[in-house]
């Protein structure tokens, strides 16, 4: 699962937070156990939605989703690296690739550990 969210006031939006909580029900049963989640976003700032990121790596954890903790993408400056909602700049470019060979990876151990379960 690919998670791309936005900042606001420092966190994330009450809409993913919503969707999350709503996908953890019901308790012990959650669509997003031992999921395999990767993380990112963009934001107009410098910190790239890291604080939001961090939020949604804690929500996640309750319902027992397997959120990567590297690579990490926080896309700053979103306005000079989009035109046209296509992104353009290459070194993010790269780093969004690293990202999702690095779920593809997680994804595959996480299958194997269970597997081996």
């Amino acid at each position: 699962l690919l998670i791309a969210t936005p900042e606001y006031n420092h966190g994330t939006s009450g809409l993913l937070k919503n969707a999350i909580d709503w996908a953890s029900r019901p308790a012990r049963q959650s669509v997003l156990d031992a999921k395999p989640v990767a993380l990112m976003g963009a934001s107009t700032g410098l910190g790239g939605t890291a604080r939001a990121q961090a939020d949604v790596r804690d929500t996640l954890a309750f319902p027992g989703a397997q959120a990567m903790a590297e690579p990490e993408l926080y896309v700053s400056r979103a306005k000079t690296k989009f035109d046209q909602l296509r992104l353009t700049d290459e070194p993010t470019r790269a780093a969004l690739r690293e990202l999702l060979e690095a779920l593809v990876d997680w994804t595959e151990r996480l299958r194997t550990l269970t597997a081996a379960a």
